[in-house]
């Protein structure tokens, strides 16, 4: 997910129900940091997904230079 941010990874889940999304980084310190969560309903992923990704990485960013 480079669209997102450097680091930043995407686990794809598929069951019975549906078709699920989880955008997370895992490089910074000792945790693991779920970015966004989503159950998916088309075959792209939505800019408004993209954009929260993108926002939360942001500010993780910024608080971990502190």
């Amino acid at each position: 997910m480079t669209t997102v941010g450097s680091g930043v990874r995407e686990i794809r889940v598929r069951d019975a129900t549906g078709a699920f999304r989880i955008i997370y980084i895992a490089t910074l310190a000792d945790a693991v940091y779920v970015l966004h969560a989503f159950a998916k309903k088309t075959q792209a992923t939505s800019k408004r997904d993209l954009d929260l990704a993108t926002a939360r990485f942001r500010e993780l960013m910024q608080r971990t230079r502190r």
